[in-house]
This record gives structure tokens, sequence and C-alpha cells, in this order.
């Protein structure tokens, strides 16, 4: 018999999903109407957690944090964590309807979102722990610290620039094109569904819950960011 399915997921205060990656496969979850739980794993009881499920830690040179969200138990009762990963299982459980995951172009969206997040990170980062319960705000604003070098408060102080958005641009501009390739559609297939979409749609999620603001600057970048946002909306209705 399958078991239920089940999302390993990091909750805000208010204990709904806000998180970029944890985002990803709640999409799909969605979108497949696939039945599920959510397991809610605060981020200093997401190593042990997951560890003592029988996950094993990522691999170094794909993730230097050993265990990260999200993670998925499948209806087959197998473990896995990395989004990119479970995207891709998940299809091959569920083929319909199709995220047309092979196409080239969610790998395309995959690398510019990151090259469009990484320079305005100094603008949203920092907003992350007032949205989180006192626990997991008081560990993400220690291992941030590590992470940046310096306290949270002086990354947005200090680093977050004008000279960020500027070199956001490319990368949005690329993106942009790829939404016009097809004009049949808001998607990135036109009118066709792909894992490209929840990519993409997943981080403006993630950044209108951390910062309207930048979350409506980076949806003016270009006139299809909006329009594939709203076409995906159905998808992040349930949040928990």
């Amino acid at each position: 018999m399958s078991s239920q399915v089940i999302l390993y997921d990091l909750p805000s205060k208010q204990g709904t999903s806000w998180s970029l990656n944890p985002w990803k496969p709640r999409m799909i979850l969605n979108y497949k109407s696939i039945s599920y739980t959510t397991q809610w794993v605060e981020y200093p009881d997401l190593a042990p957690t997951l560890s003592s499920l029988g996950i094993p830690p990522n691999p170094p040179h794909r993730n230097p944090v050993p265990y990260s969200s999200p993670a998925i138990k499948h209806h087959n009762s197998t473990l896995e964590m990395d989004s990119w990963v479970i995207a891709h299982t998940l299809e091959k459980l569920h083929p319909t309807p199709s995220l047309n995951i092979d196409d080239p172009v969610n790998t395309q969206v995959r690398d510019l979102v990151t090259a469009l997040s990484n320079p305005i990170r100094p603008f949203v980062i920092p907003k992350v722990p007032a949205i989180l319960s006192p626990r997991s705000a008081s560990y993400f604003l220690e291992t941030r610290e590590v992470r940046f070098g310096k306290p949270l408060s002086r990354v947005l102080a200090e680093d977050a620039t004008e000279k960020c958005w500027e070199e956001a641009d490319e990368a949005a501009a690329e993106i942009g094109k790829l939404l016009r390739k097809d004009a049949s559609g808001p998607f990135f297939l036109g009118a066709r569904v792909s894992y490209a979409d929840f990519i993409f749609v997943a981080y403006l999620k993630f950044l209108e819950t951390v910062d309207r603001e930048v979350f409506e600057r980076v949806v003016g970048l270009d006139e299809g960011f909006k329009g594939v946002y709203e076409a995906c909306k159905e998808w992040l209705k349930r949040d928990n």
C-alpha cells in the first residue's frame, strides 16, 4: 500500500510556506493534485530531523550545507532532499499533467534565477528573520552572519545599493526573452506549463512574502513577469 506524501518545509511564524526552494515541490504537488501533508521543521531542527529519517547529506560539491529544505517522503516511502531532484522524481512518479521537465528551458531558467537573485540578496536576506519564529530567527541570524562575514543588519546597511539592481538587469532581461520566445501564452513554453515556471514563480512568491517592495521592483523589471506569476497563482493557494 502506498503511503502519504509528506513535504518537509520551513514554517513562517504564521505556520505557512515562505521559503524559495520548498515552494517549488509544493507548487508541483498542487499542480498535479497529489495528496500530501506538510511536516513543519524549524531551522535548528532541520539537520537532526532529516538525518534521523536516513536521508543522506547533500554532496558538498552541490550544497555546502549538509541538510537543507525541502525534503519529501514520496508515496512509495522513498525519501529525498533537494528541490531539483524532487521535481524530477515527482514528474516520473506522477507524469500527468506534465511539467515538460526535460525541456532545456528548465535548466536555463534555474540558472538565470540564480543570476537574478544573487545580486539583490543584500536587500532580501536581512528581512527573513522578521517572518520566522524566534528560534528559527535566532538560528538564521547566527548562521547567515557566518556566511556573510558580518551581521545581517550591516549587510542591509552596507551592501544593499543600486549597483545590486544594475547587476541583476542582464539576468532579468534574459528571463524576459525566454518568456517571449513563444507568444502563445504566459508561460516559458507558451501555453504549456513547465517546471521553469515554478522555479521562477517560487522565487517571486518568496520575495512577496519577505519584502513586498522588492517583489514589486523585480516584477517591474519585465512586462512578462507579472503575467507568469498571475498564471501560476492557482498553484500557490495551498501554503500549508
